[in-house]
């Protein structure tokens, strides 16, 4: 990952790194403060399992006015190739410039569908996949971990909506932090 990230670095290219994490309306269960002796209770329905698919990215530039940035895109249902190909381009419209891509090894990074359209678009994007067996190397799992200890975190939905709702408004808070994106960076080990 060393080279790729110095051939980046070279080019004035943007590092990206990709991962996908799910949701659901079960609330992700943290401690949380309460007046003595009134233990806070969280009620939620046990009666369907909806879950939203939501692909993340981070992107990292050296030598910019916003070196770190944070990319969010939900689904219902499961991550396939349209979307991956949807997320893609959605990364084009907002990041100029070359793009050095990072990504794991699921199926809808591997399939026919996307390569095609990486290759087709091989003048600025350069794919690298991580290796098998180490989510670590991702920050964006640093990412997951913060949306859903912290973003999410005791929220009791009766629906996906305000799942997706507390999503941005965690995207939000999170672009008036740059610290906290390159702190993922950091601890994934890597430093740009």
């Amino acid at each position: 990952m060393a080279g790729a990230k110095k051939n980046a670095a070279r080019r004035a290219a943007t590092i990206v790194f990709i991962d996908e994490s799910g949701f659901s309306e079960r609330p992700a269960v943290r401690r949380t403060w309460a007046p003595r002796g009134q233990t806070p209770v969280l009620t939620h329905r046990f009666r369907s399992w909806n879950h939203l698919s939501v692909i993340g990215a981070l992107a990292y530039r050296t030598r910019s006015p916003r070196p770190a940035r944070v990319f969010l895109m939900t689904h219902p249902g499961a991550i396939r190739s349209a979307q991956v190909v949807r997320f893609l381009r959605h990364l084009r419209r907002h990041i100029r410039g070359r793009v050095v891509l990072f990504w794991d090894g699921l199926h809808a990074h591997r399939s026919l569908e996307t390569r095609a359209y990486v290759e087709a678009q091989s003048s600025w994007l350069t794919v690298h996949r991580l290796p098998a067996y180490a989510p670590e190397l991702n920050p964006v799992e640093g990412l997951w971990a913060w949306c859903k200890g912290t973003a999410a975190a005791n929220l009791c939905p009766d629906s996906l909506a305000p799942v997706r709702r507390q999503l941005r408004l965690g995207r939000r808070r999170l672009v008036r932090h740059p610290d906290r994106l390159r702190g993922f960076l950091h601890k994934a080990g890597l430093f740009i």
